[in-house]
């Protein structure tokens, strides 16, 4: 952990590693990450990879996959690389083998086909899974530069941001549950000219 002053603010920057959630900052203007809060799953020398929580894609599960007909779940962008590829995350290792565990209780991936089995059947909570399409991803210190420069603000992942049925409300909730000065970051305009 390190500290650095955020916007005058004093903060404690958790070191990036599996589990952590990258919170943008309240004036980052990349359109693909602009008030997005992305879940950190694999942090290593070679690079870094998550998926940004917060933004649900207008196609659900069934009209991405054919063969998922009748499973109306929401999908989410998981960033802008590999588009054309789908992940998920859930809590129920036990159903799902092959799953690697990001943090307490929060899995990546496992095996799809029983993933797909599970959902037909119904014997699966449909707010346990999420899934995603496309991830965000950092080459060599490219994750470790952004936050030096104060791209984003991060905090440790918990289910309850992770699965929160209301996406639009995770960029604010995660910051609100920082506390302190953190919850006057919520109000901030993207623009702060506009301010």
């Amino acid at each position: 952990m390190r500290t650095t002053i955020f916007d005058g603010i004093l903060v404690n920057m958790l070191k990036p590693t599996a589990g952590i959630l990258l919170i943008a900052d309240p004036f980052l203007k990349d359109i693909n990450f602009m008030r997005s809060v992305v879940l950190l799953c694999d942090h290593q020398k070679e690079g870094s990879m998550g998926f940004v929580l917060n933004r649900v894609l207008k196609n659900t599960l069934d009209e991405i996959l054919p063969e998922m007909e009748g499973v109306r779940l929401p999908v989410f962008m998981g960033g802008p690389v590999q588009t054309d590829t789908l992940h998920f995350l859930h809590v129920c290792p036990d159903m799902i083998p092959g799953s690697q565990e990001i943090t307490d209780g929060i899995y990546w991936g496992g095996d799809f086909e029983m993933v797909k089995d599970l959902l037909h059947r119904e014997a699966i909570d449909p707010n346990s899974i999420r899934f995603f399409v496309g991830y965000s991803g950092w080459g060599i210190d490219q994750l470790d530069e952004e936050l030096k420069s104060e791209s984003w603000i991060t905090s440790m992942a918990n289910k309850k941001l992770v699965f929160n049925n209301r996406a639009e409300d995770i960029w604010k909730e995660s910051l609100k549950l920082l506390g302190g000065e953190y919850s006057r970051m919520t109000n901030y305009p993207i623009d702060p000219q506009l301010n």
